[in-house]
């Protein structure tokens, strides 16, 4: 291509369509392993740092995580207000739990991980991401199946934050975003209780999902809402969905939210404050549209999928 500088030999390629994908040049491989659940690669990026590719779909990079975990872990926990337990299911990376410890409320964070090769990877190689999280004694991390322990610890938890890879086939997070999963969570919530999910593209082709995802919660949860960051790793915008038990605030003053954060959180916040939130508050039509008029719901029987799979090359 005319004027292009190409530095990279060793590409991610992410199909997004049948006729379009994307390409992420990678620097050098740190770790690869093909485990019991995934392929796995944590990978060196010039662009965006060191980064967690899984089953050939990127995951998180050190360069903008922040755009992904604040808006994930702050929107849930501020709609809650005063969360003192917080289960987080998926997130290897311990992205999300560094953000929940923020939160001076937090009495206990607990992880759930699937894959305990993938975290004990990211525990080595990505440290500027987890940032020692779990050497806090309010952390604690836990391997195994999502069901089990939400099924096991009943309805103790003030939120649950679904950080999760994408439902692609064969995935072990593919049962994780249907209804009969969004139940499961609602059981194990506290009164009050708030639930966040990752939810998908939300920008026009790839906002099917997105839009049946939220629907599906829609059916288990009496107020919910939607919203999105745009993180350049994931290259479309990435929606979130959320749950709660109590009514949400969806038209905060952005002077009382960052008020409310400047007496409850410690540590930085680099995405999130009370203009960030009013936004994230705020989605736009179409999407509004896309959520109303659809019918289709995400079940064990008929699960949403995300877009493509990708290849290294």
């Amino acid at each position: 291509m005319a004027g292009s500088r190409l530095s990279s030999d060793y590409w991610i390629t992410e199909y997004m369509t049948e006729d379009d994908v994307h390409l992420h040049g990678v620097e050098r491989i740190l770790d690869f392993k093909r485990t019991e659940y995934q392929e796995m690669s944590i990978v060196r990026s010039k662009t965006f740092g060191a980064g967690l590719v899984l089953d050939g779909k990127w995951q998180v990079s050190e360069r903008d995580e922040f755009l992904y975990h604040e808006p994930l872990v702050h929107t849930a926990l501020y709609q809650h207000g005063a969360p003192s337990r917080v289960l987080v299911l998926g997130g290897a990376d311990g992205g999300a739990v560094r953000e929940v410890l923020k939160w001076k409320s937090v009495t206990k964070a607990v992880q759930v991980e699937i894959d305990k090769v993938v975290y004990d990877a990211c525990q080595e190689h990505l440290g500027n991401i987890h940032q020692g999280c779990f050497q806090n004694p309010r952390a604690e991390i836990r391997f195994g199946d999502a069901f089990e322990v939400l099924e096991k610890e009943g309805g103790s938890w003030d939120v649950i934050v679904c950080d999760l890879s994408d439902p692609l086939e064969d995935s072990p997070a593919m049962n994780l975003f249907t209804r009969e999963f969004f139940t499961t969570c609602r059981e194990a919530l506290a009164p009050g209780g708030v639930f966040v999910i990752q939810a998908g593209p939300v920008t026009p082709p790839f906002d099917d999902g997105h839009a049946r995802i939220v629907r599906t919660l829609g059916t288990v949860f009496e107020n919910v809402t939607h919203f999105f960051s745009c993180t350049p790793t994931y290259v479309v915008p990435l929606g979130f969905a959320l749950g709660s038990l109590k009514p949400l605030d969806t038209d905060p003053e952005p002077a009382k939210v960052d008020a409310f954060l400047a007496e409850n959180v410690d540590g930085e916040l680099r995405f999130f404050d009370g203009i960030a939130l009013r936004g994230l508050m705020s989605p736009p039509k179409y999407l509004r549209d896309k959520v109303a008029k659809g019918e289709t719901l995400s079940t064990l029987d008929d699960p949403a999928r995300y877009t493509g799979t990708g290849v290294k090359s």
